[in-house]
């Protein structure tokens, strides 16, 4: 009862538990048959006999096959076939089929008539028996320590057993017809019995240590609560009621008092009484959760993998009491030893991890692999009792590797119940800390890149620092230098155009004005170089003062009527009736006009439209200009307004375009307070305008002739401005 109450799940436990009914059966059986003197009694006794011999074989050969694992394979084909004859040969038994009869001696006693069928009960105690044995001699052979020690205890056990119960109870009565030593048989159970008992107690066969320990503690704790109760009710008896046990209120109210003391007290008894058995029974003793909760500590105060695994390690120790844990973890699915405790392997870890990854399960004990496996050697070339594998749902960990135990013993079913607990816990936890060692080593390649990027950064960018100083100042040397000669040729062209040097023909002003048109462009380009150089410099300026905006856009259609109808274009401009004066940089502001009608100009095919339009609300002025030409694509449209850029299809038509005129354009304006206006779809056209709010910049018509002063106005470099985006 104790070996099966241990653990019920193990095949072992069962096995021998069945082995022990059967001989149990079987010695009570033998005893009526021997001491009942009705013939049938007798003969069924004999039969029950028979089928206790064969649930007896069975058992033992089964059990033998598994031992010492804890679990084996009944799946086998020849294992089923052996069970299934072992049944129908037990029911024959039943059935008394391996006899025809008796019949009566002169002593007055009666032999056993044996029948053919009887052939194949002889057969299977051959084989259950003989494979049994040289089963156990095999697994003799190859074991060490102390299992090496069960084995010759079982051995020895078995072969009282096995062969002089056949010897005395079957050979001399049925083929020799003599009784006389069938009287011994109890004598050899109780050898086998005494033997295994003295196996289980000194050489751990079976580990019923704790079953043993809490049934002394149970019976320990309730002897104490009678005695207690006894000895105190009979004292309350003699004390408070005189020695009598009637129906006196105060001796019932102290006797259901001490009662419900009593239960309260139960628990913290039984605890006292544990931990005296546990002392008597478990010199290693130790409580799974106690193991757990410090365990659980351990892998959860700590992430650095170092630490996870020495924790472990301690705790671990001190509960099992291994000689040495060892690790065995995986990056980039190849193994490689994490030694906490300096023990080291000699088994390549690759080879070992492969074998131990074939048995398919969490807790390999080396005792339980057969003689002949490979795993077997691999693991006793490094005394390693005991491995452990660690895998989450979809990813293998690695291993822990136990050493034999100080005290010689083998690990019991609470320790591998205790390791099986913790695998998934450590898995996971191991795998965290793996994880965030390659973030922390990822942070440190990554931080060492970034300085060496920042400084790579850092030179490259003081170097175009240089450079782009270098050119401000080119740019701003060359603008002026350029500047003089241009304001000299436009000058003269201008005077040629009015007369001064003399009559022009039409045909010769029409020249003359193109070239006069170009310089005009090339002065407000070169004013647009000055006015980079200016916002890089901080020297950047808007001078406001008081403007007629519908003059202005005014004379800059006019400028670019020419140039429109010599491209095939339509421009479309109603000058507004009445538009307010506005305090603006009159200069810049033109500038700005210009470039957008100008730019659909060069953007729109032959045949197109444009469109011009100022207008006033009572709210805000506002100038756009609406074309039908290419269009910008919609992916580089945020990139429009920055210095320099221009989109690939406006690259094609007009090659010599400087990206500088909308940067420019969105930068007057925004610092003038008002915002750009822009929406476009490639193939369909573009509107490019601006917008100026009245409120602030209006000139009232009582002030506008007493406006004559200058004011201005600096603004950031690197103000972002505005941009009203009507698409």
């Amino acid at each position: 009862m104790f070996v099966l109450s241990k653990n019920v799940r193990s095949a072992t436990n069962v096995l021998f538990a069945i082995l022990c009914v059967a001989l149990i059966g079987w010695t009570t059986a033998n005893y009526f048959s021997v001491t009942l003197t009705n013939p049938q009694s007798i003969f069924a006794s004999i039969k029950v006999i028979f089928a206790f011999v064969v649930l007896q074989n069975t058992a033992f050969l089964l059990f033998v096959r598994i031992f010492p694992a804890t679990h084996g394979n009944f799946a086998w084909l020849w294992i089923r076939i052996y069970i299934l004859l072992s049944a129908f040969i037990g029911a024959m038994a039943l059935g008394g089929l391996f006899f025809e009869g008796y019949e009566y001696t002169s002593q007055g006693g009666f032999n056993l008539l044996a029948a053919p069928p009887i052939g194949l009960f002889i057969a299977h105690a051959v084989f259950s028996i003989g494979w049994s044995i040289k089963k156990l001699f095999s697994r003799y052979k190859n074991s060490t320590g102390i299992l090496r020690n069960q084995l010759l205890f079982l051995i020895t056990a078995s072969l009282l057993l096995l062969v002089l119960v056949p010897l005395t109870n079957f050979f001399l009565p049925i083929i020799f017809k003599n009784s006389t030593f069938v009287n011994l048989s109890p004598i050899y159970t109780s050898l086998f019995a005494g033997i295994i008992a003295y196996a289980i107690i000194k050489q751990k066969l079976f580990d019923i240590r704790l079953a043993v320990a809490r049934s002394v503690a149970y019976i320990l704790s309730l002897v104490t609560l009678v005695a207690t109760y006894s000895f105190v009710l009979f004292t309350a008896s003699q004390l408070i009621v005189g020695g009598s046990y009637g129906e006196s209120f105060t001796f019932q109210a102290l006797n259901v008092a001490f009662l419900v003391v009593l239960a309260f007290s139960f628990q913290p008894i039984k605890r006292f009484f544990d931990r005296i058995t546990n002392r008597l029974f478990y010199r290693d003793a130790y409580e799974t959760q106690d193991v757990l909760d410090k365990l659980g500590n351990v892998v959860v105060a700590e992430i650095d993998l170092h630490r996870i695994l020495s924790g472990t390690r301690t705790v671990l120790t001190d509960a099992l009491r291994s000689k040495f844990i060892e690790f065995i973890l995986f990056e980039k699915n190849k193994p490689y030893l994490q030694s906490v405790g300096q023990q080291g392997l000699k088994t390549d870890l690759e080879q070992l991890s492969t074998h131990i990854d074939e048995q398919k399960r969490e807790v390999v004990v080396t005792d339980e692999l057969g003689p002949q496996n490979l795993l077997k050697s691999l693991l006793s070339k490094d005394e390693i009792s005991v491995s452990l594998r660690l895998k989450t749902h979809h990813q293998l960990v690695g291993y822990v590797l136990f050493g034999s135990k100080r005290s010689g013993d083998m690990y019991s079913t609470q320790d591998i119940d205790l390791l099986e607990i913790v695998a998934d816990e450590l898995a996971v936890a191991v795998q965290n800390a793996l994880r965030f060692e390659e973030i922390k080593q990822f942070n440190i390649t990554l931080q060492r890149k970034i300085e060496e990027a920042t400084a790579e950064l850092r030179h490259a960018n003081s170097r175009l620092k240089e450079l782009d100083k270098t050119k401000d100042e080119f740019i701003s040397m060359a603008s002026h230098q350029l500047r003089t000669p241009l304001t000299a040729v436009k000058g003269y062209l201008s005077m040629v155009l009015e007369g001064d040097v003399g009559p022009v023909t039409k045909e010769e002003k029409a020249y003359i004005k193109r070239a006069f048109d170009s310089a005009q462009k090339m002065v407000y380009l070169i004013a647009d170089m000055l006015n980079v150089s200016r916002l890089q410099t901080g020297k950047f300026v808007i001078e406001i003062k008081p403007t007629n905006l519908a003059e202005v856009v005014a004379s800059e259609v006019d400028q670019l009527k020419e140039q429109i109808d010599s491209r095939k274009l339509k421009l479309i401009y109603q000058k507004p009736d009445k538009l307010p004066t506005l305090n603006l940089d009159e200069t810049k502001t033109r500038q700005v006009v210009m470039n957008f009608i100008d730019n659909a100009i060069y953007y729109t095919p032959s045949g197109g439209t444009i469109e011009v339009k100022l207008q006033s609300t009572d709210d805000s002025v506002s100038f756009t200009v609406t074309d039908t030409g290419l269009g910008v694509p919609k992916a580089v449209q945020h990139h429009l307004f920055a210095k320099f850029y221009r989109a690939d299809n406006a690259k094609k038509m007009r090659p010599d375009g400087t990206g500088l005129g909308l940067f420019m354009a969105k930068k007057v304006i925004v610092a003038q307070g008002g915002a750009i206006i822009f929406k476009s779809e490639e193939g369909k056209g573009s509107t490019f305008g601006f917008s100026f709010p009245r409120k602030g910049i209006e000139v009232k018509a009582s002030k506008t002739e007493s406006a004559k002063e200058t004011e201005t106005i600096a603004k950031p470099p690197d103000d972002p401005g505005k941009t009203v985006d009507k698409s």
